[in-house]
């Protein structure tokens, strides 16, 4: 098979339940066969999967050779902090960093006060990893329909140009459905002078119900087409896995037929829909 133009990657979470690690580590190698250009790891708000998300890197890293990626969110945590994490990381061969904000805690509010011992922003603690290591892969979030903290999307776009501008390797956007919201945001992006990557973050549609209320959290649109075409299947599995496939495998398509050269999967640590769409498009 001839190496297609265009690459992808994946993301998993540290599983909470030994039942989820099994399906984890037993679905990991199918998906590694694939040759993903790197997967990565969330992390959570405020240190929440400190030692499960390294831990959990840890055990990708022994089952494959795949280039493995941690997120880290800054908010809540001391640059000290952040700063022995990154370097633990570092020493243990992890040398790409997903870098965001993190959800904001009940007890803070956006924008948030200065304090010499936290970053305030994400382009602040870009600078400082790129300063940390110098060598460092960095990539942020980006919004296409905005980041829900955003006043517009106009201000959102100046952000992402500053967490560009202060190192950033790439951005990978928050999951969409309409396409041609991404394409109108990268073509904001290059007005507004940003010329790093923006890799598409697609999520294929395990639990459309499920999915339905993760993107009202996230404040991504879910096209009413979705849910004509899902909710006669809800006691259909089979063939709302079928329609699952094919309406990623066009999304996909259409991304790579309009020069996108990468994709970001998000997988929820489930190999089924992910495998099938990555092979219908290779």
């Amino acid at each position: 098979m001839s190496k297609p133009d265009f690459t992808f990657s994946f993301e998993f979470f540290p599983p909470k339940t030994k039942s989820a690690a099994e399906k984890l580590w037993s679905d990991l190698p199918e998906l590694s066969a694939l040759n993903p250009e790197f997967m990565t790891v969330t992390y959570g708000t405020g240190g929440a999967t400190t030692k499960t998300t390294p831990d959990t890197i840890n055990k990708i890293m022994e089952i494959t050779n795949v280039p493995v990626a941690s997120h880290l969110t800054f908010i809540d945590t001391t640059k000290e902090e952040l700063r022995s994490y990154i370097d633990d990381l570092w020493s243990r061969g992890i040398h790409h960093i997903v870098a965001l904000r993190g959800d904001m805690p009940v007890d803070l509010k956006w924008p948030l006060d200065e304090d010499k011992n936290y970053f305030q922003y994400t382009s602040d603690f870009v600078e400082a990893l790129r300063q940390w290591h110098p060598q460092i892969e960095i990539s942020v979030g980006a919004y296409p329909e905005k980041h829900p903290d955003a006043p517009s999307l106009e201000a959102d776009i100046k952000a992402l140009k500053m967490k560009c501008d202060a190192g950033a390797t790439r951005a990978i956007t928050q999951l969409f459905f309409n396409n041609d919201n991404y394409y109108h945001f990268v073509d904001e992006c290059a007005a507004m002078g940003i010329h790093t990557p923006i890799v598409p973050g697609l999520l294929p549609i395990h639990d459309f119900r499920g999915m339905c209320k993760f993107a009202g959290r996230c404040q991504a649109k879910v096209p009413v087409a979705l849910y004509d075409k899902f909710e006669p299947l809800a006691d259909k599995p089979e063939e709302a896995h079928k329609l699952a496939v094919e309406l990623l495998v066009t999304q996909a398509r259409d991304l790579i037929d309009n020069g996108v050269e990468h994709i970001h999967f998000y997988t929820l640590n489930k190999a089924d829909i992910t495998v099938d769409v990555v092979k219908a498009i290779l």
